[in-house]
């Protein structure tokens, strides 16, 4: 098995520290689909993860380790659930 196939095997552990709903560090981190200054979306190991707030900045990003810092005016956090792989019949009697 190839370095790159072995490493996608390995589940990233997912962790968040927030500090007074300002700055916001965040590990797992695999993804980040998009930003703006009031929203990012990203995929971290353990599903998808929105941050709504306000003059959001993205202060490091290091998607190699999978860590990602995060300022502004935090104002909610919301996870979605990972999709699971696998057909129809085997999601709902598997």
């Amino acid at each position: 098995m190839a370095y790159e196939e072995v490493q996608k095997t390995l589940t990233k552990s997912h962790s968040l520290n927030m500090e007074n709903r300002e700055k916001l560090s965040l590990s797992g981190v695999e993804d980040v689909s998009g930003f703006d200054e009031n929203l990012i979306v990203l995929t971290t190991s353990q599903g998808e993860l929105t941050i709504r707030g306000e003059q959001l900045h993205i202060d490091r990003i290091d998607l190699d380790v999978g860590q990602l810092e995060v300022r502004g005016r935090i104002q909610e956090l919301s996870y979605g659930e990972p999709l699971r792989s696998g057909s129809l019949w085997s999601r709902l009697f598997g």
